[in-house]
């Protein structure tokens, strides 16, 4: 299988106005990459612009392969299809962790940089609960209410997701090294910036699409009314996905975004029970996108049907039994199997086990 990564590399760094005219070249070029670059971006970008970027695009492949991280194309199998399926979705991610983790349910949690006291245990006790649950928890490794999720998330063995705003050779801020070490081991980093970039004032806002695109719904716990996090939120709604908002009090203005956003429609939300509940029915959505058909460049997408559930019930049994052993007697993949037992465990038919186990609930299920 040819290696197409540094063509892939070279047009997103060629393309400085983003994946929008890189899609541009690629059709001219009939969807190889290989001639988008050489022979299409040569012609309407320069031969010095694209050398440009193909010197920049081999840095970036030898520290891809030099750190064991992944490079995501949007046409590639595994990019994830909730993502792919939003307006202005990027290009390439680059990915430190496990992949997989991408296609898992997720849920974005966001607020405040300068959270008080009770956003934060707010912002903990809410992500430790829905993680605790099987949904991975997704944030953007900012201070303040996005590390507090990410910490309880993982504090309870649960996965989480960081949307970096910085390349991923580079950690923003720095105080948060060793809490993305951990999110790699137990998630996935994941970024469109390629290595080297710095953080800027104006990515962060950008890499916004992509923590609400690779999500079922968003939940705001503390807001400004000049925060990042209303940005998300409201990308999340353009985006089809669920918005869920913390009230507070009249007299905090941290809680004056989220009195906005619940004016402009989002879900008022007391508990963590309760975006629990609104999810569930959501996951059939998900499975909707879990299997991909390919169709040239782009993806049909099927889902789970009632034969894999069948061999999901009768590999499970009423002993506890493990991923990988489920792997192995269904034949179907991590992410199809987690997106399936979560929905079984929202509809009391399975038990998550101590050690991450399942088993069958006595009386329960078809």
């Amino acid at each position: 299988m040819t290696d197409t990564r540094l063509d892939w590399l070279t047009l997103h760094r060629a393309c400085a106005t983003g994946a929008a005219q890189a899609l541009r070249l690629l059709e001219a070029a009939g969807g190889d990459v290989q001639l988008a670059v050489h022979r299409v971006g040569c012609a309407q970008l320069g031969a010095a612009a694209v050398a440009r970027a193909r010197a920049e695009a081999l840095l970036d492949l030898q520290w891809l392969d030099a750190k064991g991280a992944t490079l995501l194309v949007f046409d590639d199998a595994r990019y994830p299809p909730l993502l792919r399926g939003i307006s202005g979705a990027p290009l390439l991610l680059f990915v430190r962790g496990d992949v997989d983790t991408l296609w898992l349910p997720q849920l974005a949690v966001v607020g405040s940089r300068q959270a008080s006291a009770g956003g934060l245990d707010t912002a903990r006790d809410f992500a430790a609960s829905l993680a605790s649950r099987g949904f991975v928890v997704t944030s953007g490794l900012a201070a303040g209410i996005d590390a507090a999720a990410h910490v309880a998330a993982l504090d309870v063995g649960g996965r989480s997701v960081a949307v970096t705003g910085t390349g991923l050779d580079r950690i923003y801020p720095a105080r948060h090294t060793a809490l993305a070490r951990r999110i790699a081991e137990h998630g996935a980093l994941v970024t469109e910036f390629p290595p080297r970039t710095p953080a800027r004032r104006e990515n962060f806002p950008r890499r916004n699409r992509i923590i609400s695109g690779l999500a079922l719904g968003t939940l705001v716990v503390e807001a400004s009314l000049g925060s990042g996090s209303l940005i998300t939120a409201r990308l999340a709604a353009e985006q089809g996905r669920e918005v869920y908002a913390i009230p507070g009090s009249i007299h905090n203005p941290l809680s004056k975004g989220c009195h906005q956003l619940i004016r402009e429609g989002a879900k008022l939300t007391e508990t963590a029970q309760q975006v629990v509940d609104e999810l569930a029915p959501l996951l059939g959505e998900l499975h909707t996108a879990l299997v991909p058909e390919p169709i040239g460049t782009v993806q049909a997408l099927v889902g789970a049907d009632d034969a894999d559930y069948a061999r999901l019930r009768s590999a499970l049994g009423h002993d506890p039994v493990g991923m990988d052993a489920l792997v192995r007697r269904t034949g179907l993949t991590v992410p199809v199997l987690s997106s399936m037992l979560l929905r079984m465990q929202l509809e009391g038919e399975v038990e998550v086990n101590p050690g991450g186990s399942y088993s069958r609930l006595c009386g329960r299920g078809r």
